[in-house]
């Protein structure tokens, strides 16, 4: 699977005081039709809180595939995981994947329009090989791809690039050791 991992940029994150100008401004900033945002906003959000909570692991796969994750065969996706809420099409899960419960992958960063000198508003995807084992309560930042095989330690959270084979762990993480498989 080869995806383009090209950071795009969007625009920063201007909280409303009303639901009306909320929708306004989140519709002017994805350039799309008030009822079609909407319904996809809702169906995600069904989805996503079915997803979180159902206790067979086949239908929670199907759930986040129904929001558009992409996800191969034969992988777990643990109780309590947070797939990114807006942008779930920017998380690709290759095949014998198992992500552990309470675990966070994010895929967009969008700060407040006061932190712009700061911090960039951006989305990019995060590729999880085949292979992988995310342990409990790990959280993966947007633009991370993690090699075939690795596995990240419980409560990790993975800012860079993982390589193949590789164990990481630590806040942020790095590498702990080789694999071999």
């Amino acid at each position: 699977m080869k995806i383009d991992k090209q950071y795009k940029q969007i625009p920063y994150y201007k909280p409303t005081n009303n639901f009306r100008d909320q929708l306004k401004e989140s519709t002017q900033r994805r350039k799309t039709k008030t009822i079609p945002f909407l319904m996809k906003k809702v169906k995600n959000t069904i989805l996503m809180t079915l997803a979180f909570n159902f206790p067979i692991n086949s239908w929670r796969v199907r759930f986040h595939r129904w929001r558009g994750v992409n996800i191969g065969k034969n992988v777990y996706i643990g109780l309590k995981v947070t797939l990114d809420q807006t942008y779930p099409d920017y998380i690709f899960i290759e095949d014998n994947v198992a992500i552990a419960e309470a675990t966070f992958i994010l895929t967009h960063s969008n700060p407040y329009p006061h932190f712009q000198k700061s911090f960039d508003s951006f989305i990019a995807p995060v590729v999880i090989r085949e292979g992988v084992e995310i342990s409990i309560k790990a959280v993966i930042l947007p633009g991370v791809e993690i090699g075939k095989y690795s596995i990240v330690a419980s409560g990790a959270i993975v800012t860079k690039d993982v390589p193949e084979k590789t164990l990481v762990g630590g806040v942020p993480a790095k590498k702990l050791k080789d694999i071999k498989v």
